[in-house]
């Protein structure tokens, strides 16, 4: 008995010394020392040494002091992402933004590819939760750049993809893109199916159904966060269980099938409990303040929303408050107590407006900023263009007193070709460049325009219009930017870009103007090419010069297309002041220089043609009535048919 007693006892003292060797290998000084010695460069082999301190920001800053001292970059970056995470888990957004960008500042000092995509994504994140939704995405869009070309990609970098398309994707959410949210949530959860990342899967088929409920879509909505549930169920991911059955209660009280929404809700209340989510819980309380308005019992619908709207107005999650506001306005008019329900809608109204203005406006200004820089960009490049082009003209100028002095040496005609050779590639060299010009040139301010007229609507809380119109704007700047890629394009996409650009001006004529595109002929237009974007010039001087001053009567704008035995006529036609009368008002309005659009379109239409050996020709046709007075303006430009 004594024998087995002993040797209980040096057991216990052995196991003894074994955890506090381990604990002491395990604080964070020595976690550091031991880091130090192997220098991994890998996420994953980083953060399982230093994980357990991660969230003690005086740890994490002392880790940071250690490994700047010695100069472990890809350590800095590391602690610089999970201080930056503490501080907006705090919701202390520029400390987290000047911490995730040090930390991309010392991951490209390690040139380490994962850290930098890792850090242009919590920069992207930072920037989502400061409603900066453009500068989100565009640093998103950076890190998925860079994700791309990297062959054979880690678990970390395939991760940070997913990341990427995961946070755009909730972007694409608070600006109401839904079919893009739905896109890039795809995107991710095909990615985290490569990876064999299953929980990841869940979240985004959850955010999927998310989305379709938003839109209205509810059986789809219940397609997709089905399945993520499976996947929670099978992985024992009680967290992700919860939120999927009260997103299964919010869509099936939207269907009006309240036993359903009461099945999921019970299943949902018990783990929220158990996982100690106040936020969940409360979403889940009001699901059941909804329920029980289905279902017709008010007052325990009214105890619940007022109990709920005092939580989140102390949490200052107006979203929540919003709907709460809304939901109450709703109780009070159908049980009798108009004083109550038009207080909370009046509450409703503001906090809605004061969101969807924060949330629309700040993207505009981001994509006027943004559009403020590309233009002062390209304007760099015109003058640049310009210069080259000067500087053609100048050596051409030289190369002329060469072939003179040659000729005088009796090299008459192997100068002479030598000279046509040199002068025909300088003379395609300024073509090129200033083709390039015009395009740089022919849509400058209209862009501007078309985004504060939007900014407008914002500002008056015409929610579906700016939406509208926000559409409508990026199909017109992806048609523009796909169209300066190439010289030219089908005519019938010509037509189409023009379409938008029409819809996009009318904003500022305040939907004054009606617009006509007719194809009046069968001819297959996909074959016909022209340069790009060459019809918007005459269009925009139908407009501005022709409808704008127009005081009274219906303003309209027609374009067509007929054929003719050898060429397709493309005619503007507006009923607008007339040409004449529009020379007036400038010359009143000390407006005297010419449109450049106009003038660089013509040459850019004899230089595309005269390659191609067709002729073009541009008619002015002054409308007038039977009195002699100005009905408009007849613009006509013959093209070839091939």
């Amino acid at each position: 008995m004594i024998p087995s007693l002993k040797l209980s006892c040096l057991t216990l003292y052995f196991c003894f010394l074994f955890s506090f060797a381990t604990w002491a290998k395990n604080t964070p000084a020595q976690a550091i020392d031991s880091i130090l010695i192997e220098r991994p460069l890998t996420y994953k082999d980083i953060n399982d040494q230093l994980k357990f301190f991660q969230r003690d920001s005086t740890k994490v800053k002392n880790a940071i002091a250690r490994f700047k001292k010695e100069k472990y970059f890809t350590g800095v970056s590391y602690e610089s992402i999970k201080l930056g995470n503490i501080y907006r888990k705090h919701a202390l957004y520029k400390r987290s933004l000047a911490m995730h960008q040090e930390a991309l500042t010392y991951a490209k000092r390690a040139k380490n590819q994962e850290f930098e995509i890792f850090s242009l994504n919590m920069i992207g994140v930072d920037f989502r939760k400061m409603n900066a939704y453009e500068s989100s995405i565009d640093f998103h869009t950076k890190a998925l750049a860079i994700a791309e070309k990297v062959q054979n990609p880690s678990n970390g970098i395939l991760r940070s993809k997913e990341v990427s398309y995961n946070s755009i994707g909730n972007v694409y959410i608070l600006l109401e893109q839904h079919d893009l949210a739905i896109e890039s949530f795809k995107k991710a959860s095909a990615i985290a199916e490569k990876s064999g990342n299953r929980w990841s899967v869940s979240i985004n088929n959850e955010n999927i159904g998310k989305t379709y409920e938003k839109i209205g879509q509810y059986d789809e909505a219940i397609l997709y966060v089905e399945k993520a549930l499976v996947i929670d169920t099978e992985l024992g991911n009680h967290f992700g269980r919860m939120i999927c059955y009260n997103r299964l209660a919010s869509i099936y009280l939207k269907k009006n099938n309240l036993r359903k929404a009461k099945e999921y809700i019970e299943k949902a209340t018990p783990i929220a409990k158990s996982v100690n989510s106040d936020f969940y819980i409360l979403l889940i309380a009001i699901n059941k303040g909804k329920l029980a308005f289905a279902n017709k019992m008010y007052d325990e619908a009214e105890s619940i929303y007022l109990l709920s709207l005092e939580e989140v107005q102390e949490k200052d999650l107006k979203d929540l408050q919003t709907s709460l506001h809304k939901y109450l306005s709703l109780l009070y008019e159908v049980s009798g107590k108009p004083a109550e329900a038009l207080m909370h809608y009046k509450k409703y109204q503001t906090l809605e407006a004061e969101l969807t203005g924060l949330k629309k406006a700040q993207y505009i200004n981001d994509l006027i900023i943004k559009y403020e820089s590309v233009k002062k960009s390209e304007k760099i490049k015109n003058l640049s263009a310009e210069n080259r082009i000067s500087e053609l003209k100048h050596q051409r100028q030289e190369n002329v007193w060469i072939i003179i002095s040659i000729l005088a040496s009796l090299a008459l005609i192997s100068v002479y070709l030598f000279y046509r050779q040199r002068q025909l590639k300088s003379e395609k060299n300024i073509l090129d460049l200033e083709q390039r010009l015009m395009r740089f040139q022919m849509n400058p301010h209209f862009i501007f325009n078309a985004l504060n007229a939007i900014k407008l609507y914002v500002i008056q809380n015409e929610k579906k219009n700016a939406v509208y119109y926000l559409n409508k704007f990026s199909k017109l700047m992806r048609k523009i930017l796909e169209s300066s890629l190439s010289k030219q394009v089908p005519l019938t996409e010509e037509l189409d870009t023009v379409a938008l650009y029409l819809q996009i001006e009318n904003i500022r004529f305040n939907e004054q103007i009606t617009s006509i595109i007719d194809i009046e002929t069968d001819y297959d237009l996909d074959k016909v090419p022209v340069p790009s974007l060459f019809l918007q010039p005459f269009v925009e001087n139908s407009l501005w010069h022709g409808l704008l001053p127009k005081k009274e009567g219906e303003k309209v704008i027609n374009i067509s297309v007929e054929e003719q035995k050898n060429h397709l006529l493309i005619e503007v036609k507006d009923n607008g002041i007339g040409r004449k009368e529009a020379e007036i008002t400038k010359s009143k309005r000390k407006l005297d220089k010419k449109s450049v659009g106009i003038t660089i379109t013509k040459e850019l239409l004899d230089n595309f043609y005269k390659k191609y050996h067709y002729d073009c020709s541009i008619t002015y046709t002054d409308l007038v009535d039977a009195h002699g007075d100005s009905t408009g303006t007849l613009v006509i430009i013959a093209i070839p048919k091939k």
